[in-house]
């Protein structure tokens, strides 16, 4: 890829000064009406293509510094949705504690059942009548 941009851009310079070479009558240039320049027409179009690189480059670090503060407030984003999943699983895992001790807490049906049928026969027979 480093050969290609090199002959990209040895290519340009080249065609850059055969153009100006070949280009050296002066030119009138009118910017306002009480504004203009005479210089040879390659000096004008490197002066050109030297305001849109410079243009280029600022309109390309605006958009790279718009990415950059984008970039932040979804990074600032993710880590406050980072930070209310650990809330909601410290949540989560103290519900189910308590739902734990609650249901441990609850009489079971089964086991008490069981225990007064082995305890005392008696009452056993009672409760059924």
């Amino acid at each position: 890829m480093r050969q290609v941009n090199f002959s990209l851009i040895f290519i340009f310079g080249l065609s850059t000064v055969f153009f100006t070479l070949g280009n050296t009558k002066p030119t009138t240039v009118y910017v306002l009406p009480w504004m203009e320049f005479t210089l040879p027409l390659a000096a004008l179009l490197l002066v050109a293509a030297g305001i849109g690189a410079v243009t280029a480059w600022i309109f390309a670090s605006w958009s790279g510094m718009l990415n950059t503060v984008e970039r932040l407030g979804k990074a600032s984003e993710f880590e406050a949705q980072q930070v209310r999943i650990q809330e909601l699983e410290t949540d989560l895992d103290r519900y189910r504690s308590t739902v734990q001790t609650q249901l441990g807490l609850l009489p079971s049906g089964n086991s008490e059942s069981a225990s007064t049928s082995s305890d005392n026969p008696a009452v056993d027979i009672a409760s059924k009548v």
